[in-house]
């Protein structure tokens, strides 16, 4: 993943005083929500309450730093491997956590090297892990994974995909004081890469283009069910997402499926259990 803010000459703009750390978690993370799901549904599968927490691929440890705010008990370990962007997170989200950022462990490394064990709950949100690009490699760090979690510990990933999914297209969503772009600037259908992007553009016709670039495997849910059980998981769950009768978008409700709606976008999670 590369960032490069695109400033506009001199003059200041809006573009040129945006953070594009504090943009992205504000326009593509909900980690309350995301939070709500991984405690309930921990819950419900094992009976108990989560303490330990693992947020692989964590960016800025936005999920993680939500973790810790849960419950006084609650620890939290975040793996990245860009050392710039874990010390944005240790300034903007852990830091202000005050005497609870003692819960909450930055770990700069690659997580298929990481070697934090003893994990309740570990994360891999936000489709990060489809960095790794062939069934080997993908297989190679569920497998990590597996030897990462306690006897009754559960993974949490999300997915999305749908016909669109494959479209080279570029989607804008409105938010406050800016507009937020995802680009799907190129996919290969014969090895299932593809790039996307995301850019940003403010009221004053300022941008910031390319502000985050992925480059990734286009995982589809049959694939990635058959790996995490050939990775050793023992029980895969899809939770697809309810649709709001009034707009027919998907209103934040996901329940355990055997079968999906052949739409043109989806968003799932998905739990494996050691």
């Amino acid at each position: 993943m590369t960032r490069s803010p695109a400033r506009q000459g001199r003059k200041e703009t809006l573009a040129s005083k945006a953070d594009v750390h504090a943009l992205y978690q504000q326009a593509v993370q909900c980690v309350e929500a995301e939070i709500d799901f991984v405690d309930e549904t921990f819950a419900a599968l094992r009976g108990r309450k989560a303490r330990h927490l693992r947020e692989d691929f964590c960016g800025t440890a936005h999920a993680a730093c939500e973790w810790v705010r849960r419950r006084r008990t609650n620890r939290a370990v975040a793996i990245d491997i860009d050392a710039d962007v874990l010390e944005w997170g240790r300034r903007h989200n852990v830091e202000p956590l005050g005497r609870s950022s003692r819960r909450i462990e930055l770990v700069h490394a690659d997580v298929l090297e990481a070697d934090r064990t003893g994990m309740d709950a570990v994360l891999a949100m936000n489709f990060s892990y489809w960095v790794l690009h062939d069934r080997a490699g993908l297989r190679a760090y569920f497998e990590k994974v597996l030897d990462a979690l306690v006897e009754d510990g559960v993974f949490f990933l999300d997915a999305y995909g749908g016909y669109d999914a494959f479209r080279e297209m570029k989607e804008t969503t409105e938010n406050d004081g800016f507009t937020y772009i995802w680009d799907q600037a190129w996919y290969d259908p014969i090895t299932g890469r593809n790039r996307c992007r995301i850019h940003f553009r403010f009221p004053d016709g300022s941008r910031i283009r390319d502000a985050f670039v992925y480059e990734w495997r286009l995982w589809t849910l049959p694939e990635i069910r058959e790996v995490l059980q050939e990775a050793g998981f023992c029980d895969v769950t899809v939770y697809w997402q309810g649709t709001d009768e009034k707009t027919g978008e998907g209103n934040g409700e996901f329940a355990p499926a055997e079968h999906g709606e052949a739409d043109a976008g989806w968003i799932t999670y998905i739990t494996a259990l050691k």
